[in-house]
């Protein structure tokens, strides 16, 4: 199930970054105190005791004529139209402005939950100067300091009650459900109708016909799959043409909601640096990942063409390396019978579990090929190893010290384990935790 969206909106220079930097635990947004710094929707997700959320930064609406205004209010447009919670931030140093009630116009007519809350209220003598922002029409004002993080707690518990009870249909854990994700234009809706055998999805050759996830149930050999086609995704500065000004987080939303994402390239256009970042979405949200090569009917071959394409993906995908590569066209349905395949395997090896004593083994014999590094003359030592979940599959390695786990070595541990269980198509995760 996706999770919930929550959008920080307010004219400029109220603190949304700052407060979005707090409740996200990282200095993601840009934080400058000049109006109008922030020009780029950031998202990230974030926790509040034990509710898992989405959140969004925007630029501020504002009502004057300056440079990037319009992006900035187009931006927060689409975070209030995106969002299940908005909360509203104002200034409680200067008051309420003919700014703030413009903002507060918009989002009477987003008809969504609205939290009001007074940032750079620094302390209690100021409380007062709150109850002026009852006139804004959003209920109790909720007083909070962004930079010293007081009164976030408050707010977010206020946040937390507008949550949608169920945001996205439930198909239950035994059918697999997989998105594609890419660039617009790169053929994921053809891709789609080919794999269907129907021409469900609008296909356009025009960037950004299709504006919203799809979701398709399908049935091959009597079992039962579940498409999400997503809109394309393109890189900032694009993002804000209204054909495709949603696609962004639509797609971050399939993904959480996909046990497989397939990763489409376009095989005639080549690889370019949006590629990566799209991929990067699937991966760090944990998902199995397939890499999909379409168009491949268009690219000119000899006997070298499809190793140097995988190898240039390689090299261009070097956190994707367990991402199996396909290439295929939906135009003339060559290959297209070697998804569903892969996409199973993909989906098992993302679920599956590894018996503890049969893993110890294989990590006690990883160990005698290229004995644990040491540092500052200690070494680590490896007490024993369990997995600890699945969806990607997770373990716990138990040490002496976590700090003596170095990249290069978890690293090593991870190639064993492949080359052990396989696990082609998910990413793994490896924690160290000193033993008690």
């Amino acid at each position: 199930m996706a999770k919930p969206v929550i959008a920080i909106v307010g004219r400029p220079n109220v603190g949304k970054s700052t407060i979005f930097n707090r409740i996200v635990g990282e200095r993601i947004s840009i934080v400058e105190d000049i109006p109008g710094v922030t020009r780029d929707r950031i998202y990230s997700s974030a926790e509040w005791l034990n509710h898992d959320f989405n959140l969004i930064d925007t630029g501020g609406i504002d009502i004057g004529d300056e440079p990037f205004l319009d992006q900035i209010r187009m931006q927060a447009e689409i975070a209030i139209e995106e969002a299940d919670v908005i909360i509203f931030i104002t200034n409680g140093r200067e008051g309420v402005t003919s700014a703030d009630e413009e903002v507060a116009k918009i989002l009477y007519k987003a008809k969504k939950p609205v939290v009001l809350a007074v940032n750079k209220v620094d302390n209690p003598d100021m409380r007062e100067q709150i109850y002026d922002f009852y006139a804004l029409g959003f209920g109790e004002p909720f007083p909070i300091s962004g930079s010293h993080g007081l009164g976030l707690g408050d707010l977010l518990d206020e946040a937390a009650k507008h949550f949608p009870k169920h945001d996205t249909k439930d198909y239950g854990d035994d059918i697999i459900k997989f998105s594609l994700i890419g660039r617009p234009n790169v053929g994921k809706s053809s891709l789609v109708n080919a794999m269907l055998g129907e021409d469900r999805v609008i296909v356009s050759n025009v960037a950004g016909t299709t504006r919203d996830a799809i979701d398709s149930e399908v049935t091959v050999n009597g079992e039962k799959f579940v498409i999400i086609d997503t809109a394309g995704m393109r890189k900032k500065g694009k993002v804000y043409e209204s054909t495709e000004k949603y696609s962004v987080l639509r797609a971050l939303r399939a993904i959480e909601r996909s046990d497989v994402v397939l990763v489409v390239i376009d095989g005639e256009e080549g690889i370019i640096e949006q590629d990566k970042k799209i991929a990067g979405y699937a991966h760090e949200a944990g998902r199995a990942v397939i890499i999909v090569v379409n168009k491949w009917d268009a690219v000119e071959k000899d006997e070298k063409t499809m190793k140097t394409f995988e190898q240039n993906i390689r090299e261009h995908f070097l956190f994707l390396d367990y991402a199996p590569i396909v290439f295929l066209s939906a135009k003339t349905k060559k290959r297209i019978h070697t998804l569903i395949p892969m996409i199973k395997v993909a989906s098992e090896n993302h679920t599956r579990r590894v018996e503890t004593s049969v893993l110890n083994d294989v990590i006690m014999d990883a160990v005698a090929m290229n004995p644990t590094p040491t540092d500052k003359g200690k070494r680590l030592k490896i007490y024993y190893t369990t997995q600890v979940a699945v969806g990607p599959p997770t373990f716990v390695v138990f040490v002496n010290d976590p700090e003596l786990l170095h990249f290069s070595y978890e690293r090593f541990l991870e190639n064993r384990i492949r080359d052990a269980f396989g696990f082609e198509g998910t990413p793994i995760k490896i924690f160290a935790r000193e033993r008690k």
